[in-house]
């Protein structure tokens, strides 16, 4: 039929129709542009790959280490070892990751990294047997994280342009969650077919693609030309915090993750909540799972619709109210006794922790100088590795004398009361924007 005897053609082929659709999902979806970078984008994929691998490895340490002892004591010991490293080397290296090449300090961690693997591999392939080396490996290889960590997060304000940064946090959070999703699934589903050792293997391979993405980056020397890896001593250390505490803005972001994670992170009240709430069986069950599952999955979830993220400039006042709207999820997590109802709360709470996350780092790459960014990644990284370590031993100890639900909401009203006042004590905070550039 022509046009001319007044047929129109099918509302559903009108593009008209489909525009506002798609419009909303290009303003919805994951923001990539970043990725278009190629350093970035190499980068970007081998921390992808690393994210799972990581966690074979996460998975692998205390399962033998329980394993050779029988005892559990000596899995939470596994965690102090893990830690001290972390908080001691994260600061340091912050302070290193200012004074040094960056690519050259990424290549030298990332080689570390990979070789503690190798060694955790050949330890349990010909059956050592040896607690004492799995944790001296363990706290070697975590020492080089803490270096690696700082050098690598300060590293991305110089790949990407400015007005990408929040994109570029909400990829890298993504992928990392996404990690913690599945890492530990890949292990379990691995362990019992191609057995423990093979698991640190794995880890080790995909720390060679790690090696290759940081040899193909750019130099990223000092922007000053005076870096000197003498200079990252203790004094360059107390530098930053001096610095830090000068900066308004870069100090209240960090107080709100500890707030976050120190008064409102449960996860060591899943074990429990899953068998008395939930109605686990005393071996575990399908409760446990979904309990610790359910945070990264919302994370994920969140950062696959992320898009929008790249159109907030008022940075911190997405902060302020992600985290105050992760205190109101755990006030309802620990109110419910519907498992599926607790899952919605957590993966919820995963989600504002993402938009949380993704606006604190970007808060992080532009308020602070290039040659203090490391040690501000320094600082973040041993707030991210130690305030949830804080949050198990506050909400193990009020658990077992109050209650989970008392502990858990409580925390969660905590996590409100506090936001509330630190915006309001330091309101530069609701007030910074993103710079334009």
């Amino acid at each position: 039929m022509s046009v001319e005897s007044g047929k129109q053609p099918p509302q559903g082929d009108s593009p008209t129709r489909t525009q506002p659709l798609r419009s909303l999902l290009s303003r919805m979806v994951m923001d990539t542009r970043p990725l278009r970078v190629l350093p970035y984008r190499r980068l970007w994929v081998s921390t992808a790959i690393t994210a799972v691998g990581s966690q074979l490895t996460a998975v692998a340490v205390p399962k033998q280490v329980y394993d050779i002892t029988g005892s559990s004591a000596y899995v939470g010991l596994a965690g102090a070892v893990a830690l001290v490293p972390l908080l001691v080397f994260g600061l340091w290296g912050g302070a290193i990751a200012d004074a040094v090449d960056r690519r050259k300090l990424l290549l030298v961690t990332n080689t570390g990294i990979a070789v503690t693997s190798i060694l955790l591999w050949v330890q349990a392939a010909v059956g050592l047997n040896s607690v004492w080396a799995i944790l001296g490996l363990l706290a070697l290889q975590q020492g080089f994280f803490g270096v690696n960590s700082p050098a690598r997060s300060a590293s991305i304000a110089r790949l990407v342009p400015v007005d990408q940064l929040p994109a570029a946090g909400a990829l890298g959070s993504t992928v990392m969650q996404f990690g913690a999703v599945l890492g530990p699934l890949l292990a379990g589903a691995l362990l019992p077919v191609l057995g423990l050792s093979t698991l640190y293997l794995v880890d080790a391979i995909a720390l060679c693609a790690t090696l290759w993405a940081v040899w193909k980056l750019p130099p990223l020397p000092p922007l000053s030309g005076a870096g000197s890896a003498r200079r990252a001593g203790l004094g360059a250390v107390l530098a930053g915090f001096r610095y830090m505490a000068t900066q308004t803005v870069l100090l209240a972001s960090l107080l709100l993750d500890v707030i976050a994670m120190v008064a409102g992170m449960p996860r060591a009240l899943f074990p429990e909540m899953a068998e008395r709430t939930f109605g686990d069986p005393p071996g575990g069950g399908l409760a446990l799972g979904w309990l610790f599952a359910a945070i990264p999955l919302g994370a994920v979830l969140c950062g696959l619709f992320s898009g929008w993220f790249s159109r907030i400039r008022r940075h911190g006042v997405a902060v302020i109210v992600a985290v105050a709207a992760w205190g109101v999820t755990m006030i309802g997590f620990g109110l419910t006794h519907s498992l599926w109802l607790a899952v919605a709360f957590l993966a919820l709470g995963g989600a504002t922790d993402m938009v949380s996350m993704a606006f604190r780092g970007a808060i992080l790459q532009t308020a602070a100088t290039d040659e203090m960014r490391g040690r501000m990644q320094g600082v973040f990284t041993v707030v991210v590795a130690g305030g949830p370590r804080l949050a198990d031993l506050l909400h193990g100890t009020v658990g077992a004398t109050a209650g989970t639900a008392v502990a858990v909401s409580g925390g969660g009203v905590l996590v409100v009361l506090l936001t509330a006042v630190a915006a309001l004590g330091l309101p530069a905070l609701w007030r910074y924007r993103a710079p334009v550039g």
